[in-house]
């Protein structure tokens, strides 16, 4: 049986208007994909996207209250890291600069070991005015095309490093 993103009450996908789960096989052990993940300052390395990373202290690497900004889709946002399991789990709340509707969202990351590497796993909710209509009205389905580009280029680099180390 595969773990779900463990949710604040207020994130509960049951009560958000958008919401994404996606999920792959990653064959590279959950220590290769949990240091990939954690490394978000070099995310755009394997996910172009993600390019507008900046931590907000000394921090180098994602861990448990970590604030950091990133840009998605444009839009700075600032993020907490609010749940960090080494080699297992990694969550963060976000606000998005500028909106004053109070719109926020939570992104988890869950990662099983299986036999052969392991299995990843991210849901995200989002709640607000701004994120029903940048997101909602204006790119209906957006969230889960990125998250599940973003896991399956996850997945790929993850499995070429581990080909380079043998």
């Amino acid at each position: 049986m595969l773990d779900h993103v463990t949710y604040p009450s207020q994130y509960d996908p049951r009560i958000s208007p958008i919401y994404a789960l996606n999920e792959v096989d990653v064959k590279a052990p959950a220590e290769v994909v949990w240091r990939l993940l954690v490394d978000a300052g070099n995310w755009s390395r394997w996910f172009p996207p993600e390019d507008g990373v900046a931590f907000l202290g000394d921090e180098h690497e994602l861990a448990l209250g970590t604030r950091y900004t990133r840009v998605t889709i444009g839009f700075p946002m600032h993020l907490v890291v609010t749940e960090c399991e080494p080699g297992r789990r990694l969550s963060w709340a976000t606000t998005v600069d500028g909106d004053d509707t109070g719109s926020t969202a939570f992104h988890g990351w869950v990662i099983t070991p299986t036999k052969d590497g392991c299995h990843v796993l991210t849901e995200e909710t989002q709640q607000g005015p701004w994120f029903l209509d940048q997101l909602g009205h204006k790119h209906p389905g957006g969230l889960y095309a990125y998250h599940q580009d973003w896991v399956e280029a996850l997945a790929r680099v993850a499995e070429a490093d581990v080909a380079r180390a043998t």
